[in-house]
């Protein structure tokens, strides 16, 4: 599975400030915060602008966590307010990045964006908001923050939406949704902004085959079994795994005779997605197939360890062969250039200036002068950055 493709220059550092989302079709508004920055030289404008709103920044975006709605047990909604800088015209299905400042440290993730972006609708508080559901995981630290400690008024910093496991514009003819856990949270937003284009057809338009491992555990299960009774075009299968076992994709048929006929929108554990693309190969439609992997593939493999130097922010950190080297920079208070974070967008690829890196998925070695993927890269002996 693909996502959107970001070229990020090696060049990029925390001391560099990025260029603003959203300028170009604000340039009054930049032009202000341009004049701003010349005349508070040497404070920057967000010294100033700060003291009147939080969300005013000319380096960075940032939103305000204005609710937690609790989803399960173990999964919440954050409806955030962004700031200056935002743009709304996100596809359904992207994901955000959200940084989130605990014990001192910035400590960022993606999660799939469930609010729908089309203008003139809202996220229940009569202002135009944005939303993610998180699931908290046993090994994830920001997730169980994000679920059971972060407070409404909380200050954090956002990244653009991104991600190309979208629902195009106008819906196709015939669909099916395959979501499992917390993957039916891209989804949502699909189901959301179809439902307020008012795209979603007759019977048999859209049918979600969804599994959990039980009926409390469903995410979003009041909203869907709503929209599933109000809508003919919607059909939805629940699955209870804990009683029921995992689906079996090779008898689909049972439950979706006409799943070759539909553009499928799969999301959920690498289990059931290495199935859905082994069925969906072997049947010779890989192109009616969308995937969304939630998390890196990887091997095992690992490499050295050693200190990992960063040439221009002019900082070292020892770091073990299973850490990331972006994990290592953010330990070292380093700002490094991100996006899924699980080595798909290309987002946080530098350039290895000396020394090798290994790559984490596979156990390839990376030698100098190649451009590497931080997040899903480690130090195999002693290594320098262009960062």
């Amino acid at each position: 599975m693909a996502k959107n493709t970001i070229k990020v220059s090696a060049k990029v550092a925390d001391t560099v400030r990025p260029e603003i989302a959203g300028a170009k079709e604000r340039p009054g508004w930049h032009a202000v915060r341009r004049i701003v920055q010349r005349i508070t030289t040497p404070l920057l404008p967000d010294d100033y602008l700060q003291l009147a709103n939080p969300l005013w920044s000319a380096r960075e975006l940032r939103g305000r966590v204005l609710e937690v709605r609790r989803e399960t047990s173990d999964s919440a909604t954050l409806v955030i307010k962004p700031g200056w800088g935002f743009s709304f015209d996100y596809q359904p299905g992207q994901y955000i990045g959200i940084g989130v400042l605990v014990d001192g440290r910035w400590r960022w993730r993606s999660y799939s964006l469930t609010s729908s972006p089309v203008y003139g609708t809202t996220y229940g508080r009569g202002e135009r908001n944005i939303a993610i559901t998180v699931k908290a995981m046993p090994e994830g630290f920001l997730s169980a923050h994000l679920v059971d400690g972060i407070a409404a008024g909380t200050i954090v910093r956002l990244q653009a939406p991104q991600g190309n496991f979208v629902m195009p514009d106008p819906a196709p003819a015939s669909v099916l949704f395959l979501t499992a856990g917390s993957g039916v949270t891209p989804v949502m937003s699909m189901l959301r902004t179809l439902v307020r284009r008012g795209q979603i057809g007759g019977a048999g338009h859209i049918v979600h085959v969804h599994s959990a491992p039980s009926a409390s555990e469903v995410m979003f299960a009041d909203e869907l079994a709503r929209l599933a009774e109000e809508r003919e075009g919607y059909r939805l299968h629940l699955r209870a795994t804990r009683t029921e076992g995992r689906l079996d994709l090779s008898r689909l048929d049972e439950v979706v005779p006409d799943w070759r006929d539909r553009q499928v929108w799969a999301c959920g554990p690498e289990g059931m997605l290495d199935d859905a693309d082994r069925i969906w190969s072997e049947a010779g439609l890989k192109d009616n197939l969308h995937l969304e992997r939630f998390a890196a593939k990887r091997a095992g493999a690992h490499g050295a360890g050693g200190t990992v130097t960063f040439e221009r922010a002019g900082k070292t950190v020892t770091a073990d062969g299973a850490t990331s080297l972006m994990d290592a920079g953010e330990s070292a208070g380093i700002q490094m250039p991100f996006g899924c974070r699980m080595g798909i967008c290309q987002s946080c690829v530098v350039g290895l200036v000396d020394g090798y890196v290994c790559d984490l998925r596979t156990g390839d070695e990376h030698e100098p002068g190649s451009r590497i993927q931080t997040c899903v890269s480690a130090a195999s002996g002693d290594c320098t950055l262009d960062v």
